[in-house]
């Protein structure tokens, strides 16, 4: 994983999400404050409520990323091989798309992970397949930029700049 999808990723863990207690719950550590009752909603960081869920505590109230990875792979099958949609997280733009649908799948029992990891490469292959073709007939442009991901971005940008390295290498610099 690059060091900028690494950066994102630990950033969509200090974001808040949704949880509902499960039980009563008081935490104070290095500076972090929970008082929870059992069934009252509160907003706390994604890294604390992974590890509260993981024991019970808590259960996530995150958006079903099922929903949207089923709507971008309709959205993507829809368009032509050269057109990508905007991937997009409760019908808005969302460069961290990925990192949320692994981060949701992390907490999906053995069966359904199989399932969702089988649409996710659906999806990843056929915006793969249309990414190397615009990545290596032109440089990226503020329209395709707003439909990728951040993952997708580095991708782009690493296609072409290898695709024209490879043809300067044939054809050589012009006079």
């Amino acid at each position: 994983m690059s060091e900028l999808i690494h950066m994102h990723s630990i950033g969509n863990n200090l974001n808040d999400v949704k949880v509902e207690f499960k039980k009563e719950l008081k935490l104070d550590t290095s500076g972090i404050s929970i008082d929870g009752k059992q069934g009252e909603i509160l907003n706390i960081p994604r890294w604390i409520a992974e590890i509260l869920e993981s024991e019970k505590h808590v259960e996530i109230q995150d958006v079903d990323m099922l929903v949207e990875l089923k709507q971008a792979v309709e959205k993507e099958k829809m368009l032509g091989q050269f057109d990508l949609s905007t991937l997009q997280v409760q019908q808005q733009a969302d460069p961290h798309f990925y990192i949320k649908m692994k981060s949701y799948m992390k907490r999906l029992p053995e069966k359904d992970y199989d399932k969702v990891e089988s649409m996710l490469n659906t999806l990843l292959r056929t915006r793969q397949t249309k990414i190397i073709r615009l990545a290596d007939s032109s440089k990226i442009t503020a329209e395709i930029s707003q439909k990728l991901s951040i993952e997708e971005l580095e991708f782009y940008n690493n296609l072409h700049d290898n695709s024209s390295r490879f043809s300067k290498s044939i054809i050589g610099n012009k006079k």
